[in-house]
């Protein structure tokens, strides 16, 4: 789900600067990440760029965040990015409701007793965290389909029937 008018709000709030490109936005129902690519400084730790960046940067980011959520309706994060490595400042966690067989659960309880996880709920996180490193590539190709079925539904029966509708019917008189 995006919210057409994210890309320039965000353009307008951002500080010029701050990132080597415009910021873009990962929206799902519950969040918006914004993440930002920061150029990289020579002899200067990427850990230390990140945590100066997030130090000075912190009292802008929660004045924008807070405006964000107001007028969008779900909860803003940050993210930089530098070169190839990303850093989640803030993200929601959100909690997931599954059913379960118990040969499923049986793989949750055993991550657990083996110390990979603290909880079942941890376990399931690790599950998920493994299918998206490993599969990221058929993920992405999920993603790109979606967007496509969507851009069909659009333009699908209901909205022909919106435009059907407003044609006059054949049995309308004919003004002369």
């Amino acid at each position: 789900m995006t919210h057409p008018n994210l890309a320039t709000w965000l353009q307008a709030e951002v500080p010029a600067g701050w990132f080597q490109e415009p910021a873009r936005a990962e929206v799902d129902p519950d969040e918006i990440v914004v993440v930002g690519a920061l150029p990289g400084r020579p002899g200067v730790p990427l850990r230390e760029l990140v945590q100066s960046f997030r130090e000075e940067s912190r009292q802008v980011r929660m004045g924008i965040a807070q405006r964000a959520e107001l007028r969008f309706g779900r909860r803003l994060s940050w993210a930089v990015e530098v070169g190839r490595e990303r850093f989640d400042f803030t993200s929601l966690a959100t909690p997931v409701m599954t059913r379960l067989r118990m040969r499923e659960r049986q793989v949750l309880d055993t991550l657990v007793e083996a110390s990979v996880a603290r909880s079942r709920s941890e376990a399931l996180a690790w599950c998920v965290k493994l299918v998206a490193e490993h599969e990221a590539d058929w993920i992405g190709e999920l993603r790109e389909a979606l967007v496509k079925v969507n851009e069909l539904r659009r333009s699908g029966p209901r909205a022909r029937q919106r435009v059907r509708s407003r044609r006059p019917s054949p049995d309308a008189e004919v003004p002369r």
